[in-house]
C-alpha cells in the first residue's frame, strides 16, 4: 500500500509540474503598433485584449507572435502554425478573410506645428511629400493616388521614423493614427524633442474599422466564424476604451 500511494503521489506530482497543454490554442501574428498591439503593454495592447477576449469567450487561448509588419503578414499567410494576423484595415484581397470589427482607428496626418497644412480633398495634397509606412493599407483613394504618382509618398518602416522626419521638416506630412502619435510622443524617448514640434493635422483621412485577417483557407474561415461568435459575447468598445490613451488637445484631430 505504501508503494502504491508513493506511485500515485509521484504521478500526481509529475502532472502538477508538467507544463499545461492547451488543446484549444490559436496563433496569430501582430506587430509593434502601440497602443493597439505591443509586447510591452498590459494585455499586449488594446486590439490584442479584444482578440484574446473574443477567443476566450469561445474556449480558446490566443498566442500572439510580434514581428515587423511585412514579416507578420507573410508569416501568417505562409505558415501552418498561424491562422492570420491583426490588426488590419479591410481591403480587397483573395488571400485573407476578415473578422467583424475589433475596434476603430482614426487615420490622418502628423504635421509640423510651424507649418500646418490646410486641405479638403486629396488633390490639395499634390506637390507635398507625404510619409507612409511600407506595406500599410491607408485608404483606397489615397493609396491609388500614390500608386499613380499623383501623391509623392516616401515609405519608411515605422511610424516613429515618419514622426522624426516631420519634426525635422524633412517631409511635410505623414499618415498616422492619432492614438499612435500620442502614445509614441509620450513613451518613446527618441521623440521627446518632437512633443513641441508636431501635431495632428486638423483634417482626418478616415475613421477605419480594425479587423483580424484570417487566411482564406478552410482552417482560416473556421476560425473567422468562431472568432466572430466570440466578438458577439464581449463588449469590444469597453475593452478598447480600457486600454487606449486619452488624446491631449494638441494630439486631437
Amino acid at each position: 500500500m505504501i508503494q502504491s500511494h508513493l506511485r500515485y503521489g509521484i504521478v500526481a506530482l509529475i502532472i502538477l509540474l508538467s507544463p499545461v497543454i492547451h488543446a484549444n490554442t490559436v496563433h496569430l501574428t501582430s506587430l509593434e503598433w502601440p497602443p493597439y498591439a505591443s509586447q510591452a503593454l498590459p494585455a499586449k495592447g488594446a486590439s490584442t485584449a479584444v482578440a484574446k477576449a473574443a477567443f476566450a469567450a469561445m474556449g480558446y487561448e490566443l498566442k500572439v507572435t510580434f514581428l515587423p509588419w511585412s514579416r507578420a503578414v507573410a508569416l501568417a499567410q505562409n505558415s501552418d502554425q498561424y491562422v492570420g494576423y491583426f490588426p488590419e484595415y479591410f481591403f480587397e484581397t483573395s488571400d485573407f478573410v476578415f473578422s467583424d470589427a475589433i475596434g476603430q482607428g482614426p487615420l490622418g496626418f502628423v504635421e509640423h506645428k510651424e507649418a500646418p497644412i490646410h486641405w479638403q480633398t486629396l488633390d490639395d495634397l499634390r506637390g507635398k511629400t507625404i510619409g507612409v509606412v511600407q506595406d500599410y493599407v491607408n485608404t483606397e483613394a489615397f493609396d491609388d493616388k500614390v500608386a499613380n504618382n499623383e501623391i509623392d509618398a516616401e515609405p519608411v518602416l515605422t511610424d516613429v521614423q515618419n514622426i522624426m522626419k516631420v519634426a525635422h521638416k524633412r517631409i511635410e506630412l505623414a499618415v498616422i493614427d492619432p492614438y499612435v502619435l500620442a502614445h509614441s510622443l509620450n513613451h518613446d524617448p527618441r521623440l521627446h524633442f518632437a512633443q513641441e514640434q508636431v501635431q495632428m493635422n486638423a483634417t482626418l483621412l478616415v475613421i477605419k474599422e480594425l479587423h483580424v485577417a484570417f487566411n482564406n483557407t478552410e482552417q482560416g474561415r473556421h476560425y473567422q466564424a468562431l472568432f466572430n461568435k466570440g466578438l458577439e459575447k464581449i463588449d469590444v468598445d469597453a475593452i478598447m476604451a480600457e486600454h487606449m490613451p486619452s488624446l491631449s488637445d494638441h494630439d486631437s484631430p
